[in-house]
């Protein structure tokens, strides 16, 4: 696995935040953070786990995130979007997100 951002829940929407309809989450670009930093604005009709809403997350690159999952507490099943695959998973007391890259 490969670090690839921290994602932060906030209570607004910031300058620049993109929309991810089947989420219902609006992101910030990790990549233009100097850090890496991903914030996120939920929805309140966002379908993801109240864990991956309310806490801190650290996402990784997987290889294979079918594979990656196995024996993985799931909070989040695979969403496949153009240019990836994540799924979040709780595991060492945090939200994990896993991105594989198609």
């Amino acid at each position: 696995m490969t670090y690839h951002h921290t994602g932060i829940p906030v209570f607004e929407k910031l300058d620049d935040m993109i929309f991810i309809e089947p989420l219902k989450v609006w992101i910030t670009e990790a990549d233009k953070h100097p850090y890496k930093v991903e914030f996120l604005y939920f929805e309140p009709d966002s379908p993801m786990a109240a864990a991956i809403q309310d806490e801190t997350h650290v996402a990784y690159i997987v290889e294979d995130i079918e594979k990656a999952l196995q024996g993985k507490s799931v909070l989040w099943p695979v969403t496949t979007f153009p240019t990836m695959k994540i799924a979040f998973v709780y595991d060492g007391g945090i939200p994990v997100e896993y991105v594989q890259l198609v």
